[in-house]
């Protein structure tokens, strides 16, 4: 199986390979074979792509904003064209189903691209009355943006970060995840066939050294990662110290909380939803499910039943439903994190195995797993383990169940299950959350913002929200009169 791209890095509208970089080798989660072998940057490499990228913004920058929509909309077209393709390569650099990445991937990008590219010609400035004199503000482009993606949405990452980056006139530098680095190359092509000018988005290999380069470089105005808390305090911290703006989409330990008076299976499948789509690695996943007590014993058992159902395997397969964890180590924590729960005193009520699949013994699978009887002061219940891991407690009341939902360091995301619209909007006012859902689970659309709050992140991705982000105002004061000067 071979997804060997042309070159390690996208530079300046065409593949560039510095072999003095680091190897580094592309695994297919599935089998554990290597299916490409690329380099990660050097020194050189970031400031050749730093420096096409400021070479490139400023005339980009002058466009109409029309104009600049209009290229994204080409790109978001031509990933519609090419969503299988794109699909499958998504498919072997993460191991997700292709069931999920034929429409949730590479589907995903083309809505942030169609959003941004109609958008942004609606963002514009203020005019304010002095009465006489008057002020008018400028949506500005910041220049120089750098984007830092995490390994579960690779193509989307790129594609929630360089659309509104891109929109607004800025130019981007995007280092993909060590573990996932294919898809942002191939959206990088699809950008210069659209007809983005040369520079406009580049894309350079690396660990994380190579993302502190980007982050710390004099010219960049604004970084955008996607990642874990420890390394989004890392990176914020950088992005401080040299005064630069920063976006950071972090993770969480979200509350699910089904009420009594729920739809049993719509409540089923938004928990089912939240902890093993992915495979259980999305960092808005509502891994703390709370029950209240007279649902409980109906609720467990319709989920039991249904998360047995779910069939792993090949994730070619069209049939397969969850594929593998990312990586050795990522399988490791997650299992560590099933022993934990086992010791904790929780209890083991579906999955917690590896499952030995024939032709896949290499892969990193692991059974979809609920734990019940978890209580809040569990490691289980209070650590983000990213992967297909449920912890299911009980509440009796409303208040408890809000009280004990906002009691974490975490703020990314929040659910509500109930036939009770004015609990549900109410409970939702009271829950410490950035993005939450009534009735539903992880469902994330280009129009609507996207992010955290607490230690879960700052700032928003998409919709209207993400082209502020990615600007700076500018007020512009202006005289019609005389200077009434006292010197």
């Amino acid at each position: 199986m071979n997804a060997q791209p042309k070159a390690s890095h996208y530079i300046n509208g065409r593949f560039v390979e510095d072999e003095g970089g680091q190897p580094m080798e592309v695994i297919y989660p599935a089998t554990g074979e290597v299916i490409a072998r690329i380099h990660a940057a050097t020194p050189n490499i970031v400031e050749l792509a730093v420096e096409a990228a400021r070479a490139a913004q400023g005339a980009w920058a002058r466009l109409k904003p029309v104009e600049r929509g209009r290229i994204l909309r080409r790109a978001s077209d031509l990933l519609r064209e090419r969503n299988a393709e794109l699909a499958r390569l998504e498919t072997l650099d993460t191991g997700k189903a292709i069931q999920e990445t034929l429409v949730a991937d590479p589907a995903s990008a083309a809505d942030a691209l169609e959003f941004f590219g109609g958008a942004v010609a609606s963002v514009t400035g203020d005019y304010v009355d002095l009465g006489g004199p008057f002020a008018y503000t400028r949506r500005e482009a910041l220049g120089v943006c750098i984007g830092i993606g995490a390994w579960n949405y690779p193509i989307q990452g790129a594609a929630w970060k360089s659309a509104p980056a891109l929109a607004m006139g800025n130019a981007m530098v995007f280092k993909p995840s060590e573990n996932t680095p294919l898809s942002a190359l191939a959206l990088a092509e699809i950008y210069t066939e659209a007809g983005l000018p040369d520079g406009l988005f580049n894309v350079v290999q690396g660990f994380g050294e190579v993302g502190a380069a980007l982050a710390s470089h004099p010219i960049v105005a604004k970084v955008s990662l996607t990642g874990s808390v420890p390394t989004g305090r890392k990176v914020l911290a950088l992005a401080g110290s040299h005064m630069k703006q920063a976006t950071m989409e972090l993770g969480g330990k979200s509350p699910l909380i089904i009420f009594d008076d729920a739809d049993i299976e719509n409540a089923v499948g938004g928990a089912l939803l939240a902890n093993f789509y992915s495979t259980g690695q999305v960092c808005s996943n509502g891994t703390r499910v709370f029950v209240q007590d007279g649902i409980r014993e109906c609720f467990l058992d319709r989920l039991v039943t249904r998360a047995k159902a779910i069939r792993i395997g090949d994730p070619l397969d069209p049939d397969t439903q969850m594929g593998p964890l990312i990586n050795a180590q990522q399988h490791e924590k997650v299992m560590g994190y099933i022993e934990i729960g086992k010791a904790e005193g929780a209890t083991l009520a579906c999955g917690g195995g590896v499952p030995r699949l024939q032709g896949l013994e290499g892969g990193f699978f692991v059974e979809p797993t609920i734990f019940t009887d978890v209580v809040d002061d569990m490691r289980i219940a209070r650590e983000e383990i990213f992967g297909p891991v449920m912890s299911v407690l009980a509440f009796s009341t409303e208040e408890e169940a809000i009280e004990r939902a906002n009691d974490t360091e975490f703020g990314l995301s929040a659910g509500i299950f109930t036939r009770d619209l004015p609990r549900a909007h109410r409970v939702i006012a009271e829950l410490q959350a950035g993005t939450c859902w009534i009735n539903h689970y992880n469902l994330s659309p280009a129009e609507i913002p996207f992010g955290g709050v607490k230690q879960s992140g700052i700032g928003r991705e998409n919709s209207l929200a993400a082209l502020h982000h990615y600007s700076q105002l500018k007020t512009v004061y202006v005289e019609t009169g005389n200077v009434d000067s006292p010197y």
